[in-house]
């Protein structure tokens, strides 16, 4: 009996061990997860005309300290990301889809171009969205309507195309919406409309085109619009 409760303490301390060794190496590989998509990211930028990626995001350096990244103590993740007014070119890398941690993603005023990554909608914890500004093409992934903690929305002054997706409507906790200055087409998706929380819808300067399905101050009145462009 002695020796099966020997052999059960023996168990469970390798069992708790191994729990705690792999907790460790998920913390561990959690913030190099991040560190690593950043560094991808920074391969994609073909211009950093004041070095400041060049010469701030080393390998070397903890990546909290770097430029632009703000880290969540707490967690030990990259919680925002400002790159504003760097006058970066390149493309978004794929890998920002592994930051999942991350709830600020602004790039306001660069030239970054090419297509959103569909991989930007698996950052469930996103409230904060800016890429206006730059040089963006093609259309918005429907499973951003997925990202259902978001807030803020700001796609202005690129070049999108195609139609808002339907999905648009399932951000119910967006406040500010804004795709002005783009080259969107067809209906203004009636599922706007169930934008609870809005406050601020740009649409202005595209090529929305056609009857709208719903008039827009008066669907959208009622939800503390205050401001239609």
């Amino acid at each position: 009996m002695k020796k099966m409760v020997n052999l059960l303490y023996l168990f469970l301390f390798s069992l708790s061990m191994h729990c705690f060794v792999a907790c460790l190496a998920s913390n561990t590989k959690n913030i190099t997860t991040d560190k690593y998509a950043l560094l991808a990211f920074k391969s994609l930028i073909t211009s950093d005309p004041y070095d400041i990626l060049a010469n701030n995001w080393s390998r070397s350096s903890p990546i909290c300290n770097w430029v632009g990244v703000t880290c969540d103590e707490r967690h030990n993740r990259v919680y925002g990301l400002n790159l504003t007014n760097m006058d970066l070119r390149g493309t978004i890398s794929p890998s920002i889809g592994n930051m999942s941690f991350l709830v600020i993603l602004d790039l306001h005023n660069n030239s970054i171009s090419g297509k959103l990554p569909k991989e930007i909608c698996w950052l469930r914890r996103l409230k904060f969205i800016s890429f206006s500004s730059n040089k963006f093409v093609g259309e918005i992934p429907a499973a951003l309507g997925d990202l259902s903690q978001l807030q803020y929305l700001r796609l202005g002054d690129n070049n999108f195309s195609g139609s808002i997706p339907q999905s648009i409507g399932n951000l119910r906790q967006l406040k500010f919406f804004t795709v002005v200055r783009n080259k969107f087409s067809g209906f203004i998706p009636q599922t706007i409309s169930n934008m609870s929380s809005l406050e601020y819808l740009g649409l202005s300067s595209n090529s929305f085109s056609g009857t709208h399905s719903f008039d827009i101050k008066r669907d959208i009145c009622n939800i503390s619009l205050f401001h239609v462009i």
